[in-house]
């Protein structure tokens, strides 16, 4: 399939632009990147309640946004609604819980799955802070929603854990932390366009060819890669074990698992990947790619078609814990 023609029609905006960073610093480039990453005309996100929190964690409180669906109690108190604890990308130095991916995706998931979302704004990878300090934030803010399941009105036996890009990584090492520290893994795991490796494996030679019409703007070559992952571990990548990269790791035991990966992505190869493992070591678990759609795809407007199957799907695992097989 060719690049959904939503994003392909705003492409030519990214002419001359270098890097994110001097984009965003420069006030005629930055108009450009927000005109292209502009959800004009998108529908307004549902509306639900939200409320602020902390999980305590090794490291300090971990702030956390609940979201639950309008009205509050679930209409029927004997049976407590299932949940997701959701983590947001942003190549482990950006991102936070105002961005689509975060906010837009928990309140989706929220009314479509009739769960509670716990969104987690664990630490990011700047100013000295490194591996594991992430991903023990998202293992201190699963186990909190698991710990105070009652008061939230959800589950305990319910509660799916994913993320999207660098959460994606981090929902797979805190599962794999849970099945370890635990015995407790959670009920589903959804990894969106995850990274799962130390060194992304080489793309094959169909998804080399379709990397080429991205814009460089908009790609994760490998000296980019090596930076943001060796910054993410504050050391070499040859030091990474499982629960920081999940590819590294014994698979078996995890839950089933639904890999969302983006056609036009340079980290697909890592997802499937990691699909691949997860098989081999009888996990049960689906992939779907995401036809027309670059990485980051849920940062985009969720009436474009592939974007909300991917949303249904994902709600569909959440509210019943398994990962449906297609007929």
């Amino acid at each position: 399939m060719p690049i959904h023609p939503a994003i392909a029609s705003k492409l030519h905006l990214l002419e001359g632009l270098t890097s994110f960073e001097i984009a965003m610093a420069d006030p005629e480039q930055r108009a450009k990147l927000d005109e292209f990453m502009s959800i004009t005309g998108a529908p307004e996100p549902p509306q639900v309640d939200t409320r602020d929190d902390a999980a305590p964690g090794p490291h300090g409180p971990v702030p956390v946004r609940v979201y639950s669906p309008a009205g509050g109690d679930s209409p029927h108190p004997a049976a407590p609604r299932p949940a997701l604890v959701w983590v947001h990308g942003g190549a482990f130095v950006g991102g936070g819980l105002e961005m689509p991916e975060a906010d837009w995706t928990a309140r989706q998931i929220c009314v479509r799955a009739g769960a509670v979302v716990v969104s987690v704004d664990y630490r990011l990878c700047n100013g000295g802070v490194h591996y594991p300090v992430p991903h023990d934030d998202v293992v201190a803010a699963f186990r909190w929603v698991r710990d105070t399941a009652a008061d939230l009105g959800v589950d305990p036996a319910r509660i799916s854990l994913g993320g999207a890009s660098a959460g994606g990584n981090l929902s797979i090492g805190a599962a794999l932390k849970l099945r370890d520290a635990d015995g407790r893994p959670p009920a589903a795991l959804l990894p969106i366009y995850p990274v799962a490796h130390a060194v992304v494996p080489s793309a094959s030679a169909s998804l080399a060819a379709k990397m080429a019409e991205v814009p460089a703007l908009l790609r994760f070559f490998p000296p980019q890669m090596t930076w943001l992952n060796e910054n993410y571990l504050g050391g070499p990548l040859s030091g990474a074990d499982g629960y920081a990269f999940g590819a590294n790791a014994v698979l078996d035991g995890l839950p089933p698992t639904l890999v969302i990966n983006a056609e036009y992505d340079d980290l697909r190869s890592s997802g499937e990947d990691f699909v691949a493992r997860c098989a081999l070591a009888g996990v049960g678990v689906r992939q779907v790619t995401a036809v027309g759609m670059l990485h980051g795809f849920l940062n985009t407007r969720p009436d474009i078609e592939p974007v909300g199957q991917a949303l249904d799907l994902m709600a569909e695992v959440v509210a019943g814990g398994r990962v449906p097989v297609p007929a």
